[in-house]
């Protein structure tokens, strides 16, 4: 039964895909594991058959476990349906896939996630889809660039590298003029802190994986659709056979129901360290959209309900020495990649690949994801391990 639009987010996070009366009773939706689904009868076996799908009634197009975790994505994020992939980047390729023909071309923010910019530069362009990059902060003025074939605009806002704003409705109003899509991945803020679809997005991109499952064991991803986009979308992820394995699932939901609680220690973390780094000598430059002294902060603002736990610094100028024993000397903060889990890490960045602006920090970049620790421990951990850095230049 699709839950009441009168009920806030949190409610919704709680309740949003159970039907503990259909699984006899059980508060949390089983892990339902296997392949086949068997019928009593032919006409049981016939009625299963959907237009365009007459395999549907098979575990690869889904289990209760998977509807559930699918019903409440849609919910949350306010799309028609999701769809969930095995990991974030094939939500992410998939979406671009279920919407691009040969002699297409996409607008892509110069600011996105690498290896879905590694994906347009190398498997789109093989397909014959021209890519080109765009100005984070073009907002309204994207319409300069927009031609009578650019059917995909893609942004990430904001960027989880160097985390620039867009200007989503302005950027939507002027695609949908030539009825161009509008795919966001909106991992950074969830579906708690951005509503997509309000916003004129036509697919929204979730890495699941981060802060959904929110603890860091288990790889997910989803896309969830307007009505417009939403048969493209369903049908690609069919034609390529992808799917997500049921205990991922399970674990997705889990975390779904904290979702609220611990995004919002993420945030509340998240700016207390970023406002203390930017006090450190040692730091050229917080990039964080809820800091007012953010480029991207007005936007911010108008737009999002919320931050998550991650942003970046760019360091003052400094040698392999001097990174080495900042790094060396953090306690709370592991070096991994991705974010999202309970956990703090920090992350050596390179400089980032751009097209249309050169990156203009000489010094490295560092981007931070703030865990649920004490953030009075964690600003101590990380102004200790700058200090050290200091000592070195």
């Amino acid at each position: 039964m699709p839950l009441s639009s009168l009920l806030d987010c949190e409610t919704r996070l709680v309740h949003g895909g159970r039907d503990p009366s259909s699984h006899a009773g059980m508060v949390n939706t089983p892990a339902f594991r296997g392949s086949t689904i068997v019928a009593s009868s032919l006409d049981e076996w016939e009625s299963r058959k959907l237009p365009g799908n007459p395999y549907a009634s098979y575990g690869r197009f889904g289990t209760p476990t998977t509807r559930a975790l699918e019903t409440a994505l849609a919910d949350l994020e306010g799309g028609f349906r999701s769809i969930v992939f095995p990991s974030g980047l094939a939500a992410c390729t998939h979406s671009l896939l279920a919407l691009l023909r040969p002699g297409d071309h996409v607008l892509m923010t110069d600011s996105v996630y690498g290896p879905t910019r590694a994906f347009a530069t190398t498997v789109l362009r093989r397909f014959g889809v021209e890519t080109e990059f765009f100005d984070p902060g073009a907002g309204a003025a994207i319409r300069e660039l927009i031609r009578p074939n650019t059917r995909v605009v893609y942004v990430e806002s904001p960027g989880s590298a160097t985390f620039e704003v867009q200007d989503i409705p302005a950027i939507a109003r002027e695609a949908h003029r030539v009825d161009a899509f509008v795919v966001m991945d909106n991992t950074w803020a969830s579906p708690l802190f951005f509503k997509p679809f309000e916003h004129g997005v036509d697919i929204s991109v979730q890495a699941a994986t981060k802060y959904i499952v929110g603890h860091s064991d288990a790889l997910l991803g989803a896309a969830t659709a307007n009505e417009r986009a939403w048969p493209l979308l369903q049908q690609v992820a069919h034609d390529f056979g992808q799917t997500a394995g049921p205990d991922d699932l399970y674990l997705a939901l889990r975390g779904l129901r904290t979702l609220s609680v611990r995004l919002n220690r993420h945030w509340e973390n998240g700016v207390m360290l970023a406002e203390a780094l930017a006090r450190h000598p040692m730091v050229a430059q917080v990039l964080h959209p809820a800091l007012p002294s953010d480029a991207g902060h007005a936007i911010w603002r108008r737009d999002f309900t919320g931050a998550s736990g991650l942003f970046a610094i760019a360091l003052q100028p400094v040698g392999r020495e001097g990174l080495r024993a900042f790094f060396d000397g953090l306690e709370l903060f592991g070096i991994g990649l991705s974010w999202g889990g309970y956990e703090s890490l920090a992350l050596p960045m390179d400089a980032p690949t751009r097209s249309v602006k050169p990156w203009r920090h000489a010094g490295p970049l560092v981007r931070i994801h703030a865990g649920l620790e004490s953030c009075k421990d964690l600003i101590e951990d990380m102004s200790a391990a700058l200090d050290r850095m200091q000592c070195l230049v």
